[in-house]
């Protein structure tokens, strides 16, 4: 898949969230990136670049206090390891709608268990 095409795909997967998120994504950086760096990879105890399709950096907002100089957010999405783990385009579009959420759901303070209780799904 061409890289704006994947670009595009991270944007509407913003796009449709409920508008009670979206309203929540300020002060948050949400970039593509083809791999996982190896410090990215060491931090939640990955080995293989692969492993990783998205991660959250910060401060959940659970746990912010008014008093705090918080710098912003980051979501990454990681194209390359959402790529190999997908056979066609349409299972791309749901794996990017997925891990998007994902990852904001830890930016708003849900853990993956909660996540999962919500969903229905596997993280």
């Amino acid at each position: 898949m061409k890289r704006e095409d994947f670009d595009e795909l991270v944007a509407k997967a913003l796009d449709d969230l409920p508008q009670e998120f979206q309203e929540g994504l300020e002060n948050i950086a949400i970039v593509v990136e083809d791999w996982p760096s190896q410090d990215q990879l060491s931090r939640v105890g990955l080995r293989y670049r692969n492993e990783l399709l998205g991660l959250y950096e910060g401060v959940p907002l659970t746990k912010r206090s008014l008093q705090q100089t918080i710098l912003p957010d980051k979501i990454t999405i990681f194209r390359r390891p959402i790529e190999m783990t997908c056979r066609s385009d349409e299972e791309i579009v749901k794996v990017v709608q997925d891990v998007v959420r994902h990852e904001i759901a830890h930016h708003f303070g849900i853990s993956d268990e909660r996540l999962e209780e919500i969903t229905g799904e596997g993280t």
